[in-house]
């Protein structure tokens, strides 16, 4: 299982190939189709309308998100 992050929302997401290949084309958030398996710390939103972090991240939709993104 490997997880990457979409370097536009920094929602990240599974991708479950067994044979290495690439399922997710397009982030379900954003829609944006750049991603990384470089990052750092994770965020769990799960009420995005009262948590502090999603305010400043600027994140609407709960689910799971990157703090810190590289390369």
């Amino acid at each position: 299982m490997v997880y990457k992050a979409c370097r536009k929302c920094r929602k990240i997401l599974e991708d479950n190939d067994s044979e290495g290949k690439e399922t997710v084309k397009e982030c379900p958030i954003c829609g944006h189709n750049t991603f990384t398996t470089f990052w750092k710390g994770n965020a769990l939103v799960i009420d995005p309308e009262n948590s502090e972090i999603a305010k400043v991240m600027d994140i609407k939709t709960p689910g799971r998100y990157a703090l810190r993104l590289s390369r």
